[in-house]
């Protein structure tokens, strides 16, 4: 196995290391870090929870180590595409950076843009940014990027997807086209692609597949309730069922949501858009810490979240497009661990649902909310309702499943046999997953008030700025 120091890190960046009891490289730093480190442009593909954070943070601190810093002009910038992002890597890459004596600073939208900019006055080696602020503070003048010397996009796929495309290509041309880049991200095409060809000339690719280790079992269930009786039954499976990250359609649904369960008795923050940015940590940094059982979030907000121990993802309101799906469920069955993924819907748009875990190469075990047992646990939910065999549409798809009853092209999806968990250890593992592009959109009920409503509604790209 190959150690930090034989991939060519320097021994006070292993030490440091070693000090956040990190010994043993992942799969996605052992390809990335040698030619990272040797100054070449690199493409890597890897899922959230793969390492990939210190795949790309160590080589911008180990080119850094040497030089001095100027006033206005960072000399690595780290675009990611959400606030809650940029203040984990933060948070990652700190204290890897004091030893080196490296300044580090978050820019992002929600904060005070003169405090920033006077400390961009005052000098610092890597800033890690949201595109849109770091773009104002460009064209203020308050922030020059001609001294770059290695650029980092985190979740390229993900900042593409939020339509900053434009932006982040206009930061990356105001860069030196003789500097570094490395760019992270789950998927390669479409407009990610777009950058690869415009701004990593010659760059090594390095394709990282999940494995067991990074990535547990993960069983698929779909509830059938009434509309009335929606919330209700959510809040049976959440009282039994803490450590779960629930998904809102809208962020007024995701606040309405998290105040009836704390109404209901169980200990609910809500993450999305509206709040301002101390909020958001504060909400963030409880469930994180175990303080509240339940986060409820919007799809945006929520993809800054990554917490290793999640042991439930429940779609509340079902997402517009099987992507969504995927990048929700994506959240738990994480470091190995196995999760479960539950989504309410009403009979009303129970085909619309199915539709959507279809095109996302999902088999489901499907139960009727008025005949779950007393006791919502892996065993009791694996045996009750039946498997609802789905196939991935021709657009293909993405999920792991433990459908047992589906076959033909989802027979290699599949994770484990019929079974389902709701909190606690798997019934079964194994498996592999696949990966596919396609549209499809599918209706959902509104957070908590019942209401019912259709495409997104979170608003447009400056709420995460």
């Amino acid at each position: 196995m190959p150690t930090f120091s034989s991939l060519g890190l320097s021994v006070p960046l292993e030490r440091a290391l070693a000090r956040q009891e990190i010994t043993a490289p992942t799969p996605i730093q052992i390809a990335v870090l040698p030619p990272a480190l040797k100054g070449r442009n690199v493409l890597g593909r890897a899922k959230t929870g793969s390492g990939k954070t210190l795949s790309f943070g160590l080589p911008v601190l180990a080119r850094l180590a040497e030089g001095k810093r100027q006033p206005k002009s960072p000399r690595a910038i780290i675009l990611v595409p959400t606030r809650e992002l940029a203040t984990q890597v933060h948070r990652a890459l700190s204290p890897l950076a004091e030893p080196l004596h490296l300044r580090l600073m978050t820019v992002l939208g929600g904060m005070p843009i003169n405090r920033q900019a006077q400390r961009l006055r005052e000098g610092v080696d890597v800033v890690i940014a949201t595109p849109g602020r770091l773009g104002d503070l460009v064209q203020r003048g308050d922030c020059r990027l001609d001294q770059v010397e290695i650029t980092v996009l985190d979740e390229a796929d993900h900042l593409c997807d939020l339509g900053f495309f434009k932006p982040v290509d206009a930061l990356l041309a105001a860069t030196p086209r003789s500097a570094q880049r490395l760019l992270l991200s789950a998927t390669l095409d479409g407009d990610v692609n777009r950058l690869v060809k415009r701004h990593l000339p010659e760059h090594v690719l390095h394709e990282i597949e999940s494995s067991k280790d990074l990535e547990g079992p993960m069983d698929h269930h779909l509830i059938v309730a009434e509309r009335t009786n929606k919330f209700q039954t959510a809040h049976r499976l959440l009282e039994q069922n803490p450590r779960t990250i629930v998904f809102a359609r809208t962020r007024r649904g995701a606040s309405r949501l998290a105040r009836q369960l704390t109404t209901g008795g169980i200990d609910a923050v809500d993450l999305h858009g509206d709040l301002n940015q101390s909020r958001r940590e504060r909400n963030l940094a409880r469930f994180s810490k175990g303080d509240a059982a339940v986060i409820v979030a919007t799809d945006i907000a929520a993809r800054g979240i990554h917490v290793d121990d999640v042991k439930l993802v429940m779609h509340y309101d079902a997402p517009a497009e099987h992507k969504a799906y995927t990048h929700r469920s994506g959240r738990t069955a994480r470091a190995g661990e196995a999760g479960t993924v539950i989504t309410l819907t009403t009979p009303e748009d129970l085909r619309e649902v199915v539709a959507l875990q279809r095109k996302a190469g999902v088999a489901a075990r499907q139960h009727r909310a008025d005949r779950l047992p007393a006791t919502l646990t892996a065993s009791t939910l694996a045996e009750s309702g039946e498997i609802v065999a789905v196939q991935p549409s021709s657009g293909g798809g993405q999920g792991r499943s433990s459908g047992g009853g589906s076959q033909g092209q989802n027979r290699n999806r599949n994770r484990s046999r019929s079974g389902g968990q709701g909190g606690g250890q798997p019934r079964s593992q194994g498996g592999g997953q696949s990966r596919g592009q396609g549209g499809g959109r599918g209706r959902s009920q509104g957070s908590a008030a019942g209401s019912s409503s259709r495409g997104s509604s979170q608003g447009g790209r400056p709420s995460y700025r």
